[in-house]
């Protein structure tokens, strides 16, 4: 899923000054999950921007037929030196591929990968956990921004797949605040009730 690594790091490298504060506001998508987006958070009109952006180093055919499909549901920011979070899904109609959780690791681990253009990376760790019916891998990551090295972020990604799509949650937190309110996002798939989107024990089962 080499095209959404690309939309992960334009979401975070090309945000617009267009921005909405929102309050504490629930979104719901027909693809099969919802969250409520924090309050305090500056909502970014970015995808157009990333889209145009991934579209350029698209290489393959593969890549083309990924970006075309992806559904880009949100991107935040708040502070100085921003915090910036955001969603992404894959729907499987228009991929014409199924996923299951089985796939989460290669999937969620395509979307980091690319962090390494743009940013120096400590030592990542991982995890599985379960929220509700649905399962999650987790993958968080200390680094800081090339040429800018006194600034630094914690990037987090944490991936599942609902009936309908494959859904990534992503944060480049630059405080313990920002990446909490992430982590306590309320998050539902498939019908599931609303919980934190990372409980505390999330990395305390590592991927087989």
């Amino acid at each position: 899923m080499k095209a959404l690594l690309c939309l992960f790091l334009s979401f975070f490298l090309a945000i617009s000054p267009l921005a909405v504060r929102a309050q504490s506001v629930t979104r719901t998508s027909e693809l099969g999950f919802s969250f409520t987006v924090p309050a305090g958070w500056d909502v970014m009109e970015t995808s157009a921007v990333a889209k145009e952006q991934a579209r350029q180093n698209a290489k393959t055919e593969e890549d083309k037929k990924g970006l075309a499909c992806v559904d880009i549901g949100f991107t935040a920011r708040r502070g100085d030196p921003p915090s910036v979070m955001t969603e992404v899904a894959l729907p499987f109609d228009c991929y014409g591929q199924q996923m299951t959780e089985a796939d989460l690791p290669s999937f969620a681990s395509s979307a980091s990968a690319g962090l390494e253009q743009n940013f120096d990376l400590g030592e990542p760790v991982y995890g599985v956990y379960r929220s509700g019916t649905h399962g999650f891998w987790i993958e968080r990551v200390k680094g800081t921004v090339k040429g800018q090295g006194a600034i630094g972020f914690t990037i987090e990604i944490a991936c599942s797949v609902t009936k309908k799509a494959a859904v990534c949650f992503m944060a480049m937190a630059s405080n313990d605040s920002s990446l909490a309110a992430f982590e306590q996002m309320p998050v539902s798939l498939d019908g599931d009730p609303p919980v934190a989107l990372v409980p505390a024990n999330a990395f305390e089962k590592k991927p087989s």
